[in-house]
């Protein structure tokens, strides 16, 4: 089986200044020597996590309504968009930060589904505990879904909900 080849184009580059610094010194020489000079030579190498991408189909249609109605509303209100801008904002129109993003997916999950001891992480268990035991897939779709590298992070998930070993012990 072939795999996909990426379809990433770079959108961003970003150097540190020691390494602009040294850069602009270079590309100096270079200008000063007459040397015709492209910019795209010059772009750090890609940093990629931890060496793989991943892709998951968005194939709820309601949620993709929802985020291209909401996108609709960002556009109106900022015109200029950019693929690399975060999909959703603060207040003061900035990007979350990971904790308070965290804090406010668990204030959802309490106060407005009623999961008493709710944190950010409790959609993502029950995604991964969900695919393991009610749709019955296998350990490896659930490992692809969740992005893991190794099986052995995903198997945490297969453990056994606590019904599922009462009925057992019932059924004796």
């Amino acid at each position: 089986m072939k795999r996909s080849k990426s379809q990433y184009r770079r959108r961003t580059v970003s150097f540190d200044i020691e390494a602009f610094n040294q850069l602009i010194r270079q590309i100096e020489a270079m200008a000063k020597a007459g040397a015709k000079i492209n910019p795209a030579d010059f772009y750090p190498p890609v940093k990629k996590h931890k060496g793989r991408s991943r892709d998951l189909p968005l194939v709820d249609p309601d949620l993709r309504e929802a985020l291209e109605q909401h996108l609709m509303v960002r556009i109106e209100k900022q015109r200029a968009l950019k693929p690399s801008d975060p999909l959703f904002v603060t207040q003061k129109a900035g990007p979350y930060s990971p904790n308070t993003l965290q804090e406010h997916m668990a204030l959802m999950l309490r106060g407005w589904a009623g999961i008493e001891k709710a944190s950010s992480h409790s959609g993502r268990r029950s995604l991964i505990t969900n695919v393991i035991h009610k749709q019955k897939k296998s350990v490896k779709v659930a490992q692809k879904i969740a992005g893991h590298v190794n099986p052995s992070t995903t198997l945490i998930y297969e453990e056994p909900p606590e019904e599922q070993i009462s009925e057992a012990l019932k059924s004796l």
